[in-house]
């Protein structure tokens, strides 16, 4: 399965593929405090841990690079529940340890996507299992979507790692003349991808993206709201402050999903605020809590009888329901027809956004939190389904937002890219923010990506003075 042989390219030629081989990975826990609490459903966040890898990968002559990948290990998001904060993280620290080793002697070799795409699809559905048959800390299962985010940070130095030894950036390296096998390989023999590549549904990307700011559901909107208790640190508290600092335009509302009257004087008070300083775009996030499509039915309608201006200012509402979608298949067509919807925690891969697209849902929001390669297999089937698409934020921080950023920037969103890394946590970023300036601070309502420059994903890793802890593990073929 998408091994070792001869690459074929569009024009019959053939050349010989780049035969990628793991040898290393390195695990680090980067711990962070937030400057303002973060409300995910049901929990407020004050801290995250990042788990950051380091891969080192050679050819088939020996020559060696290394590649890095990161992601927050956002608990509350990838796995809601009641049982403690700290017994869920471990386990995800434990999954990544678990992960650690299961890459390095990951066998399959050839381009980033084909051997992310082969550990996706034969070992981690099988790790996670074995480790939820192991002795843990949390008193239950830890679902996919946690193992995703785990695996994440590995796959996506994966993926650098491949751009560095063919000397390309990593957007530049889903083409024919380094991959083996058409899309139809990776979706099931559908003959609509035969013969099309992840670089036929890829858009030249822009050097600046509009850009989200996330309100969330503790966080003032305005003086009249403050307690005393906020941070005086030199950025912005409230949701007016933010809008003049950053020039913002795009609005992202979190929602309680189990409070209508909340909920709609939520919209309708950050829907004045927008209005009067001149922001032009909202979207909903009810954050997998409601459980019945009138619940948002009827708070749009209500919006558009007495507040049309702030209805129509709505660009999306983003995964009402569970994220379990297989268990919870919702016909969501009543809701879909008075707004675009889309997919976030439910889109796990393309599968169950096919099964999304059945139950009546416009769009999904991206992630590389749930791997470089399943998002951009995702990416590839919306887009040949006439599917929209966002990419939307972990509060994603240092390494983290390069990726993020550079997946909307070649995937020609609805309307640029959330980012709000730097409204919870703007210090912990300050030495990639000295070689990247325009990535961690918003000027005008835009990211500028024009720093990322080289092979990989272009973090110029070289030029970061960070000072990294003790790997947590390591290991080596």
């Amino acid at each position: 399965m998408l091994g070792p042989g001869t690459l074929k390219t569009s024009t019959n030629m053939t050349i010989q593929p780049t035969e990628m081989r793991i040898k290393k990975c390195t695990l680090y826990l980067l711990p962070i405090e937030m400057r303002m609490p973060l409300k995910f459903g049901t929990e407020v966040l004050t801290h995250v841990s990042c788990a950051r890898v380091c891969m080192k990968v050679a050819d088939p002559d020996g020559r060696t690079v290394e590649g890095w990948g990161e992601t927050p290990l956002s608990v509350a998001w990838a796995w809601p529940s009641q049982s403690s904060y700290s017994d869920r993280f471990h386990d995800m620290v434990a999954f990544c340890s678990l992960l650690t080793e299961a890459w390095t002697h990951h066998a399959v070799t050839g381009h980033a996507l084909e051997v992310g795409y082969a550990f996706l699809e034969n070992e981690l559905v099988g790790l996670t299992a074995q480790f939820n048959r192991s002795d843990r800390t949390a008193v239950e299962p830890m679902p996919y979507l946690a193992a995703l985010i785990c695996c994440s940070a590995f796959d996506l130095a994966l993926h650098d790692a491949f751009g560095k030894l063919v000397d390309r950036p990593v957007y530049e390296t889903y083409q024919p003349d380094l991959l083996g096998d058409d899309l139809a390989t990776y979706f099931e023999n559908d003959t609509g991808f035969a013969g099309r590549f992840p670089i036929d549904f890829l858009a030249p990307p822009p050097t600046c993206l509009p850009v989200w700011h996330l309100v969330g559901g503790l966080d003032p909107l305005d003086q009249s709201e403050l307690t005393g208790d906020e941070p005086s640190d030199g950025y912005p508290v409230t949701l007016v402050d933010w809008i003049k600092h950053d020039g913002l335009d795009c609005l992202k509302v979190k929602l309680r999903g189990n409070d209508a009257d909340w909920d709609y004087d939520r919209l309708t008070a950050i829907g004045k605020i927008a209005a009067d300083h001149g922001s032009t775009h909202l979207s909903a996030d009810f954050n997998c809590t409601v459980t019945d499509p009138a619940y948002v039915n009827e708070i749009l309608d209500r919006l558009k009888e007495d507040q049309p201006a702030i209805f129509h200012s709505i660009l999306y509402i983003e995964q009402p329901f569970a994220y379990d979608l297989e268990a919870n298949r919702i016909d969501v067509r009543s809701l879909a027809r008075r707004k675009p919807l889309f997919m976030d925690e439910s889109a796990h891969d393309w599968r169950l956004i096919r099964l999304g697209r059945d139950l009546g849902w416009t769009g999904v929001a991206l992630k590389t939190c749930k791997t470089q390669t399943g998002a951009l297999l995702s990416l590839c089937w919306a887009k040949a389904n006439n599917m929209a698409l966002m990419v939307q934020d972990l509060t994603n921080p240092m390494l983290a937002q390069i990726p993020h950023v550079l997946l909307a920037s070649h995937a020609q969103t609805i309307m640029g890219v959330e980012s709000n890394g730097m409204q919870f946590y703007p210090a912990a970023s300050a030495p990639e923010a000295c070689v990247h300036p325009g990535l961690y601070q918003r000027q005008g309502g835009q990211l500028d990506l024009s720093t990322i420059t080289g092979s990989g994903f272009g973090y110029r890793i070289d030029e970061i003075e960070r000072q990294l802890p003790p790997p947590v593990l390591q290991f080596e073929t």
